[in-house]
């Protein structure tokens, strides 16, 4: 099978963007293994902001998240929030990427995240062994970093302007939302009228 995306090529918005969109069980069609082990953080990075932004244009909460063997340099898993498009509380980026990752080894993998983790989503990720943990935003949201590190997580801090700006324009237009997000539907109601 011949890969669109080969070693040597460079790396464009337009191929993360495919990469981000297509199936994780169909990456290998669109790209072979010398082009996946010359991504680097910062693109998988993009991938999960542009996984956020997948999850905004359907009307849900801007996160994404993508999963990397070190073993193979290989996208294992990668999904975004759902809250909303699923109707599903905790389909955060960080779960979707897991759930589309299935039964594997963490410890041998990095999770890109495009936005610091909530505490579900801190906790499943060293409950699940992962050993590091790049977070692409912590000017919106923080907290879990130190956490994490205490679990015995390498975190790095990625942060990525596109995302991060994303991020800020959804809280802006959708405060509800992003409340909801992060502490349900209780916290929504309990809100103060304006």
């Amino acid at each position: 099978m011949t890969s669109l995306l080969t070693q040597g090529m460079p790396v464009t918005d337009a191929a993360l963007t495919a990469i981000a969109h297509i199936p994780t069980r169909s990456l290998p069609v669109l790209m072979d293994e010398g082009f996946a082990r010359g991504l680097t953080d910062a693109d998988f990075m993009r991938i999960a902001v542009l996984l956020a932004l997948k999850s905004y244009h359907e009307g849900g909460c801007p996160i994404g998240a993508v999963i990397v063997s070190h073993d193979t340099g290989w996208i294992v898993g990668k999904g975004h929030n759902t809250l909303v498009q699923e109707n599903h509380p905790y389909n955060h980026g960080e779960t979707a990427a897991i759930r589309d990752a299935g039964r594997q080894d963490f410890s041998r993998a990095t999770l890109y995240t495009s936005l610091s983790p909530c505490t579900v989503c801190a906790t499943l990720l060293y409950m699940r062994g992962f050993s590091r943990v790049v977070v692409g935003d912590v000017s919106n949201a923080s907290g879990n970093e130190a956490m994490l590190r205490e679990q015995g997580l390498q975190v790095d801090i990625l942060e990525d302007a596109t995302g991060i700006a994303l991020y800020a324009r959804f809280r802006a237009e959708q405060p509800a939302l992003d409340l909801e997000d992060w502490k349900g539907l209780s916290a929504v109601r309990a809100e103060p009228e304006p």
